[in-house]
C-alpha cells in the first residue's frame, strides 16, 4: 500500500479511463492516488503474458476511438504509445469459397463488394459518407459531459444557474449541429435510436456485406441487428483517428496494455502514486461528503474527492453506504441493464488461420484485420435466438484478430497469437453453469472456425476462454458487461448512468464516476475520464 494517507483526490480502478482522469487531475495541480485491484493496469485493456513469450490482449484487442487530444494533452506517443493501422481492416469469408474483404483504400474495397453486386459497390461510398456526416455531428458530444436537461422533480437534485447555462450552452450547440444535418436528420435519428438490420438492408441487398458491417452493431450488447438501439454503434465504424486516420482501427504495439503503460508513464511524470493489488473495499462518507477509501486490507486514505472507474453498481450498491444515497437514486442505480452475452477465446498458434476461401502459406493481407465468422444477418440472428433463451449459441458469431500478422513482438518467433470475441454467451444459462460447459462452448466455436480454416485445431498451442461470469470475476464488471451498463437508448447520453446524473456527479459531494458507466459509455476513448477529471477542476 501506498504510505501516503492523504490525497487530494482517490481514483478506483486502474482502467484507461481511470489513470486519463488521474493524469489530468494531477497536471490540474492535485495530488492523485490511483488503486488498482489487480497485479497489472489497463482493466479490460490490458495485456497479460499468459504463456510463455505470448503477451495477450486479454479482453480489448484494438483501438481507434481514443481521442486524439487525450493522446496529445498527456504525450503518450511520448511515453511509448504506438497505435499500428490495419490494413485490410475487414475480411469475411463464405461457405461457398467466397469472401468480402474491405479496408481504408475505397476503390478496392468497392471493387470487392462488386463480386457481390455492383449497386452496392455504388452505394457503399454513399452509406459511409451519411455515416461520417452523422459522426461529425455526435463527436463533439463525446469530449463533454452530458447535461442533465431532464424536467426530473427538484427534489431529486439541486442545480445551480451556473449549470444550468453550461448545459442549456451544450444543447443549444447540439442544436445547431444537427441543423447542419438538413434532410439526412430523420435517417440520422434512426440511426441514433433504431435497430440496424432494416438500416442495411434498405442500403444493401447483398447479404455478406449487411452481415459484415452488422457486426460492429451487436458488440458487448445482449441484442440481435433487428433490436432497436443498435444501429448507434455501426457509427464507430467511421469514427475515431487514433489508428491514424478516420474509422481505421489499430492494434496498440505490444499488446492494448501498451496504452495503459503510456498511461501509467504519463500518470508517474505528473506524480500521481500508482498503486497495484490495493482493493477498495468502502467508500468513506459523512453528511454527505466523501472522506476517503477503506482499504481491503483494512487501511484508510483520507480524500474529499474520489473518483470511481468501476461501474455504478460496485460504487454505489456495494462500495457506498446505502444511507447516504437518496432512495430514487438507489432505485435507479438497481434498474441498470447489465445484461451481456459476450465471450472471449485467446489462442496460442503454431501458425496462421489457413481459409479455404482464401488459402496462403504464412501471413496474407486478410490476417491483418477483423475476420468474420457471421455470413448472413440471418446467421446472427439465429446465434441471438439461442441466447434469449439461455443457450451459449449454437453457431455463433465470431470476430477474430491475429495482432502478431502486424505486430510480431507480442510472441515468439514464427507463433501467433488470435483474439476471437463470441456473441452470443448469455451470462446466465438456462441449464448448468458456465464453469461446466465453457471449454465445451470453447471446443464449438473452434469447430465453427474449422469449417472455414481446417488448420486451426491442430495449430492451436495454449488457449484461454473468457466468459462472462469470467470477466466479472476477473475484471470487475458486474455481469460480464464489458460496457459498465447496456448501451440501450434508456441509458445512453443525459440517461447515463442514471437520469439526473449524467454529469459524472452523484448525490454524494466529492463522489464522481469516471469510467464506462458514465457518458459517453464503453470503448476505448477515454472521454469518460477526461471529461470527468474537468468536472473535478470545475468543482474544486
Amino acid at each position: 500500500m501506498t504510505e501516503r494517507k492523504k490525497y487530494d483526490c482517490i481514483i478506483i480502478g486502474g482502467g484507461h479511463n481511470g489513470l486519463v482522469t488521474a493524469a489530468y487531475l494531477a497536471k490540474g495541480g492535485k495530488s492523485v492516488c490511483v488503486l488498482e485491484r489487480r497485479h497489472v493496469l489497463g482493466g479490460c485493456a490490458a495485456s497479460e503474458e499468459l504463456w510463455p513469450g505470448y503477451r495477450v490482449s486479454t479482453a480489448a484487442y484494438v483501438v481507434s476511438l481514443l481521442l486524439p487530444e487525450i493522446i496529445r494533452d498527456l504525450r503518450l506517443k511520448y511515453y511509448g504509445l504506438d497505435i499500428l493501422p490495419r490494413n485490410p481492416s475487414s475480411y469475411t469469408p463464405l461457405p461457398d469459397g467466397r469472401s468480402l474483404l474491405m479496408g481504408p483504400d475505397g476503390e478496392k474495397t468497392c471493387q470487392e463488394i462488386a463480386k457481390f453486386s455492383e449497386r452496392d459497390a455504388d452505394e457503399f461510398p454513399k452509406y459511409e459518407a451519411f455515416l461520417e456526416r452523422v459522426a461529425q455531428v455526435l463527436e463533439p458530444m463525446l469530449s463533454a459531459s452530458a447535461p442533465d436537461a431532464l424536467p426530473l422533480p427538484k427534489t431529486r437534485r439541486k442545480i445551480g444557474m451556473a449549470k444550468r447555462l453550461r448545459d442549456t450552452k451544450k444543447l443549444w450547440a447540439l442544436h445547431q449541429s444537427f441543423s447542419k444535418l438538413g434532410d439526412d436528420l430523420p435517417e440520422a435519428i434512426e440511426l441514433l435510436t433504431g435497430a440496424a438490420r432494416p438500416i442495411l438492408e434498405r442500403w444493401f441487398e447483398t447479404d455478406v456485406l449487411r452481415a459484415t458491417l452488422g457486426t460492429d452493431a451487436i458488440i458487448g450488447a445482449f441484442a440481435p441487428p433487428s433490436a432497436p438501439g443498435t444501429a448507434y454503434v455501426l457509427l464507430h465504424h467511421v469514427m475515431g483517428t487514433a489508428g491514424g486516420a478516420r474509422g481505421i482501427w489499430g492494434y496498440v504495439r505490444g499488446g492494448i496494455g501498451g496504452l495503459a503503460d503510456a498511461l501509467e508513464a504519463a500518470c508517474l511524470d505528473l506524480r500521481v502514486d500508482v498503486v497495484r493489488e490495493a482493493e477498495v473495499a468502502r467508500i468513506l462518507t459523512g453528511g454527505g461528503q466523501v472522506k476517503g477509501v477503506a482499504m481491503a486490507d483494512g487501511s484508510i486514505i483520507e480524500a474529499s474527492v474520489v473518483a470511481s472507474s468501476v461501474d455504478a453498481h460496485l460504487t454505489f450498491e456495494t462500495m457506498c453506504d446505502a444511507n447516504e444515497l437518496p432512495a430514487e437514486f438507489r432505485e435507479a442505480v438497481a434498474r441498470i441493464d447489465y445484461s451481456s452475452a459476450s465471450a472471449k477465446i485467446n489462442l496460442a498458434l503454431a501458425e496462421p488461420p489457413n481459409f479455404l476461401a482464401d488459402p496462403s502459406d504464412g501471413i496474407a493481407p486478410h490476417h491483418h484485420g477483423t475476420m468474420h465468422i457471421c455470413p448472413t444477418v440471418d446467421y446472427i440472428e439465429k446465434a441471438y435466438d439461442d441466447a434469449k433463451y439461455g443457450r451459449p449459441s449454437t453457431e455463433p458469431v465470431l470476430e477474430m484478430t491475429l495482432p502478431s500478422s502486424v505486430d510480431p513482438s507480442i510472441v515468439p518467433d514464427g507463433k501467433h497469437v488470435m483474439s476471437i470475441f463470441v456473441q452470443y454467451a448469455p451470462y446466465r444459462l438456462a441449464d448448468g453453469n458456465w464453469d461446466e460447459t465453457k471449454e465445451d462452448f470453447a471446443d464449438r466455436c473452434i469447430e465453427v472456425l474449422a469449417r472455414y480454416a481446417p488448420n486451426i485445431p491442430n495449430a492451436i498451442e495454449h488457449r484461454q476462454i473468457l466468459t462472462p461470469p469470467d470477466m466479472e470475476r476477473i475484471f470487475g464488471i458486474t455481469g460480464g458487461n464489458i460496457m459498465q451498463g447496456a448501451m440501450h437508448l434508456h441509458q445512453f447520453f443525459l440517461m447515463r448512468p442514471v437520469a439526473g446524473w449524467s454529469d459524472h456527479r452523484s448525490p454524494i459531494r466529492g463522489l464522481y464516476l469516471c469510467g464506462a458507466a458514465s457518458h459517453p459509455g464503453g470503448g476505448i476513448m477515454g472521454a469518460c475520464g477526461k471529461n470527468a477529471a474537468e468536472e473535478i477542476l470545475r468543482d474544486t
